[in-house]
């Protein structure tokens, strides 16, 4: 049995559905529903056991066979400010879960992120040595969280301690598609920009303060869900040496892009307006980010990103286009 946490959110429900298209059904998967309608992201989906995330301690101890654990559960706001709730769900779940792969022996793949990466001055090599980790300096909590643990990791290898037989961290770049609804002020720009458009706004970005790039030209590497799924199921196949690996296109796309991309789906004239930086993200503002799939295609994945022009259509007349939502 394959244990899933983060079953129900974005990139959990989607790894589900790809696991089960792949014929994979005896998953238990872990997560709070709430009420925000996260449980569509599981309609139509199939696995064998359902936990709440409170009650996964006692879950692990029952003794049952597990052939491997992907963790993606966590609190992913970038703009969050409780320290020990980040903590507590981000650091110490994931040690948790960490020790007891080590104990039984089994496979683990957790989320870590690109924003361990902070401003981006030392680049976006996914090393994973204490040395290069070291360097890092995260620009909020979230990143900080993701980062913290990284380091743990690195040093528990390093040290030769107790680790599972194979294990990955996934440094997630900036992901949209599909089972975001629920996600409210963390919803991708795609999904924003389209919801503005369609209620007769413009599409609003912020405006740069730094004099060397433009409004609207902060980049992010923009990555389809499905591809960052397609690189988790391509390390659960345990081809790949352990280690942290980057999951982005590997080029850096700007916002008016991502932008123009949306208008160009709903075939609707471009009209963006920029409005300024908030104050609580001056300084702590990533304005340039992109993978360096070196190391992911030395270890042998050789799938094809999708474009930026490719996924934001798909996304958007599939999934976002009209008052009805739809899910994968």
């Amino acid at each position: 049995m394959l244990l899933l946490t983060g079953a129900a959110g974005f990139i959990g429900s989607n790894l589900l559905a790809d696991l089960n298209e792949n014929g994979v059904t005896n998953i238990a998967i872990c997560d709070d529903l709430g009420s925000e309608g996260k449980w569509l992201n599981l309609r139509g989906r199939e696995f064998a056991e359902f936990i709440p995330i409170a009650e996964l301690p006692a879950w692990l101890e029952t003794g049952k066979p597990v052939s491997g654990v992907v963790h993606l559960g966590a609190n992913s706001s970038t703009t969050a400010t409780d320290g020990d709730e980040i903590m507590r769900l981000n650091f110490n779940a994931s040690l948790s879960l960490w020790n007891f792969c080590a104990r039984r022996r089994i496979p683990f793949v957790y989320a870590s992120s690109a924003a361990t990466y902070g401003d981006g001055a030392q680049g976006f090599l996914d090393a994973d040595d204490s040395d290069h980790l070291a360097k890092l300096t995260p620009l909020n909590l979230y990143g900080w969280s993701k980062h913290v643990f990284d380091r743990r990791i690195a040093r528990t290898i390093e040290r030769g301690e107790a680790a599972p037989p194979r294990w990955y961290g996934v440094k997630f770049f900036n992901v949209y598609g599909p089972n975001e609804h629920h996600k409210a002020h963390m919803r991708s720009p795609v999904y924003n920009i389209t919801k503005a458009i369609e209620s007769g706004a413009p599409a609003r970005l912020f405006a740069s303060d730094r004099p060397d790039i433009p409004d609207g030209g902060q980049s992010r590497d923009f990555v389809h869900v499905n591809d960052v799924c397609a690189i988790m199921l391509w390390l659960l196949r345990g081809t790949a040496p352990s280690g942290l690996y980057n999951a982005g296109t590997g080029g850096a796309r700007s916002f008016a892009d991502m932008a123009r991309a949306v208008y160009a789906a709903l075939g609707v004239a471009p009209n963006i307006e920029f409005i300024p930086m908030p104050d609580q993200l001056k300084g702590r503002y990533q304005y340039w980010t992109e993978a360096d799939l070196g190391k992911l295609r030395g270890a042998g994945y050789n799938g094809a990103p999708t474009s930026l022009e490719d996924g934001v259509r798909d996304y958007v007349v599939s999934y976002l286009a009209g008052d009805a939502l739809r899910f994968r």
